[in-house]
């Protein structure tokens, strides 16, 4: 079976740019915080591996699917015609339903 490819949408990017400042503001390390997005973006590669297995979230939109990252962050994503396409990246325990919905 092939690797599905990976992208991020626009959102997903910047979600990952916030939690590299509140990373940083925490540890007050940089490298500490490009480790840490570094991970969450392997995680989001590898979800091409096996595009279907994250649970389906069709609650919140048809066809979105969610994996956890580390019991720290939730990603969102879409699989269509062979891609996947991250939609968002929670950190924390935030009420990700709630922000997703807001975030259109």
């Amino acid at each position: 079976m092939r690797r599905a490819k990976v992208r991020f949408r626009a959102q997903a990017l910047d979600d990952l740019r916030e939690i590299f400042r509140f990373v940083l503001s925490l540890s007050q390390s940089p490298e500490t915080a490009r480790r840490y997005v570094g991970r969450i973006r392997a995680r989001c590669e590898s979800i091409g591996d096996v595009p279907h297995a994250g649970a389906p979230r069709d609650d919140l939109a048809v066809g979105l699917r969610m994996v956890a990252f580390e019991r720290s962050a939730i990603i969102l994503y879409e699989v269509e015609d062979g891609k996947v396409l991250i939609t968002n990246i929670f950190y924390g325990r935030r009420d990700y339903a709630v922000l997703f919905r807001s975030s259109g």
